[in-house]
């Protein structure tokens, strides 16, 4: 029987994003059975699959969360209790497959002492002998055994390292890596799970196990109920997989489904970008995370003061980070702070999320993102949620600048270019001058001469009024369906 793999679990063993798969399943390189993949069928797509972590990996990772602005983490191994389970399951099951591999061998080899008993007296001359022959032949080739495909062995690995989970009904899958928690690791993965605490008083991140076995990593304040824990029911936050898991959970589906919340922050730095902007790192607290989509905004505020706008440019997947690009605005009193010294003991009021610049996760089509200068900040976002799903084929980033400090974050850019074979980075120089609709125009058509077949993208475009203005009518003229055009107007 051919050993079926899900495309998430796929992609980790042979080191790309499940973009590429869907690529191969829709060019017919790979066939796929209701969303998964043969071990056979994959071994003959990837060849020469790099099973070990390279330097490529490495340098991706390295990289990747240095985008996220949270620290390089080593992989480490889960910690000791789950480690053993996770040993102790695999144990239990190399032994009931060997029990079941002894038993049907000795239930050939009762076959084979029948068949040699047997004359050709009640079949036609010779068939027994031929049945015989065969059988024979193929205990021998059974006994001598041959070396597991380097696919299974590195997949049996990867079972004691990371667990594999997924969601039911959405179909979503991630991997407990390490010490994380269901919750933790869910939230890495760039999925929009319920939650509020995350540290086990508030019960909103309860789940309910399918399959497989959890293990708890903390105390819980908030107590489940008898009828829960005999369903199975958990708190994500306070559990990890020892195996892997099939659970069910509520995601959030859109903007509609992001609570308003209100919060004070630290602020952790403010650090100088050229162009005359500051970037704002704040960290909620432990017990306050932030709910949002990528793409989404807040609302920023001091001491009681009058709040700003303005969108969150890191990733959902980025803890209690959140990070936002403020460009001076004479007059804004947030912004007038901001630049005057924000010092890091001070605390920031966070009131949002709003907005519904986010991200089609149900969608198969390459992804194209365009930034007018500082509204880089939710394309930020929204490209490093898709690095965290993996889920895309290609990403396409056109970051248009009138001006030479309009980069920013430039070097940022390149080395996602650089790391990724599947994103493709070009900065784009609009006309000096006063942004007008001709100027926009002409950036546009600029970033459509680069991108040939834009029509089977989906359009993320963040800019000034003017400037997306300019796309709605722009794009869709030339046969960019309406539907795969997302846009976000900003006063950059």
């Amino acid at each position: 029987m051919a050993r079926l793999l899900t495309l998430t679990r796929a992609a980790r063993l042979v080191n790309v994003g499940r973009g590429a798969l869907q690529s191969k399943i829709r060019s017919g390189e790979l066939v796929a059975f209701e969303g998964m993949v043969a071990l056979e069928d994959l071994l003959r797509a990837y060849p020469e699959a790099k099973l070990q972590d390279d330097i490529h990996l490495e340098r991706f990772e390295r990289i990747k969360n240095a985008a996220f602005a949270r620290r390089v983490r080593e992989r480490v191994l889960p910690g000791a209790d789950v480690l053993a389970a996770r040993l102790g399951e695999m144990s239990r099951e190399l032994a009931l497959a060997q029990a079941r591999s002894d038993a049907y061998g000795a239930t050939l080899e009762q076959l084979r002492r029948k068949l040699a008993t047997l004359g050709d007296g009640l079949a036609p001359p010779g068939s027994v002998a031929a049945l015989l022959a065969w059988l024979e032949q193929g205990l021998r080739a059974a006994q001598q055994g041959e070396e597991p495909a380097a696919l299974a062995v590195h997949d049996r690995f990867m079972r004691i390292m990371t667990a594999h989970v997924q969601i039911k009904p959405s179909g979503h899958e991630f991997f407990v890596e390490g010490g994380d928690n269901l919750l933790e690791a869910a939230l890495r993965a760039g999925l929009a799970l319920d939650y509020g605490c995350s540290v086990g008083n508030c019960g909103q991140c309860k789940a309910r196990v399918v399959s497989g076995q959890v293990q708890k990593t903390r105390h819980a304040d908030y107590a489940l109920t008898a009828a829960e824990k005999n369903a199975g029911v958990v708190l994500m936050c306070c559990n990890t997989a020892v195996i892997d898991l099939v659970i069910e959970a509520h995601e959030a589906h859109g903007a509609a489904d992001m609570p308003r919340q209100e919060i004070e922050a630290k602020v952790k730095s403010v650090s100088p970008l050229p162009g005359d902007m500051r970037l704002l790192h704040l960290q909620t607290p432990r017990t306050r995370r932030l709910r949002f989509l990528a793409g989404q905004s807040v609302s920023l505020g001091v001491s009681g003061g009058p709040g700003t706008s303005f969108a969150v440019a890191s990733c959902p997947c980025d803890d209690r980070n959140l990070q936002f690009h403020i460009r001076r605005r004479p007059g804004d009193v947030f912004v007038e702070r901001v630049f005057d010294g924000l010092k890091d003991v001070e605390t920031v009021r966070v009131e949002g999320p709003q907005g519904t610049f986010v991200l089609d996760e149900n969608s198969l089509r390459p992804l194209v993102f365009v930034a007018w200068e500082s509204g880089f900040a939710p394309i930020k976002s929204l490209i490093e949620h898709a690095m965290a799903l993996e889920a895309a084929e290609t990403l396409h980033l056109y970051w248009i600048s009138a001006t030479r400090t309009g980069r920013y974050f430039d070097n940022l850019c390149r080395s996602w270019s650089d790391a990724l074979d599947n994103f493709k980075y070009v900065p784009i120089n609009a006309r000096s001058g006063a942004l007008d609709e001709s100027a926009a125009i002409d950036a546009l058509e600029q970033v459509l001469e680069c991108h040939s077949h834009f029509q089977d993208s989906d359009f993320y475009i963040a800019g000034p009024p003017v400037f997306t203005a300019a796309a709605t009518h722009l794009l869709p003229e030339r046969g960019l369906p309406r539907a795969q055009l997302n846009l976000e107007t900003l006063e950059v």
